[in-house]
């Protein structure tokens, strides 16, 4: 099932104001949709077309996909066997103030470049609000890389060891679960770890502590 995460960019009051404003994160889900390697791909069957039951024309399709596919979210369950599903988290935890963590520049220089501990505290600084009880939202520019499945993945073989795009360091990850009360992370990426850390380090550190996770 197609999960779409909409997230409601509100301002705090006594702060820089920020934008108030709905963003719909999802894509098209169908046979085009981009995905990794390792999931199953989108795929669409016609049962039947025409004629059938009793001399009456219907239409039927069968539709199947990895429930990692397209615009969706993360459970803690997806990395821990003791983690909560999804139909257990708060539903008060999916609307909430986004911090976007803008690291679209060095994204440009360095494919591998991951969000540090000071990427955080610089968006504190400029906007003087704590990422306390905010969806951490990373902007890298990947979007725009969508309809190329090379340049999403930033390789031209289907191998999770060889993929190179931005995401969340081990160490920004850890400073978040340790330092601020978060409700959850986003990334415009296929997956929120850097492409190159095939340990997924930050999916081991955000999914053990009960986050929120929305991803394409």
């Amino acid at each position: 099932m197609l999960l779409l995460a909409l997230l409601s960019l509100a301002c705090v009051s006594d702060a820089v104001p920020l934008t108030r404003r709905m963003v719909d994160m999802s894509y098209t889900f169908d046979d085009t949709i981009l995905h990794l390697p390792i999931v199953n791909k989108f795929q669409l069957d016609v049962v039947y077309n025409g004629t059938e039951l009793n001399g009456i024309w219907m239409l039927g399709e069968d539709y199947s996909a990895s429930v990692h596919l397209g615009t969706h979210m993360d459970a803690p369950a997806h990395f821990d066997p003791n983690g909560t599903a999804v139909d257990k988290i708060p539903i008060r935890h999916f609307v909430a103030p986004a911090a976007v963590i803008d690291i679209t520049a060095k994204a440009e220089l360095d494919p591998d470049c991951g969000a540090t501990v000071e990427d955080l505290l610089h968006w504190e600084r400029l906007t003087g609000q704590s990422l306390n009880q905010t969806i951490v939202l990373l902007k890298s520019g990947w979007g725009q890389k969508w309809n190329n499945m090379t340049a999403y993945i930033g390789s031209t073989e289907a191998d999770i060891n060889k993929m190179h795009f931005p995401g969340f360091s081990e160490e920004s990850a850890r400073w978040l679960v340790e330092n601020r009360n978060i409700y959850g992370i986003g990334s415009e990426t296929i997956s929120f770890d850097r492409g190159a850390a095939n340990t997924f380090p930050a999916h081991q550190i955000f999914l053990a502590t009960a986050f929120l996770v929305w991803r394409t």
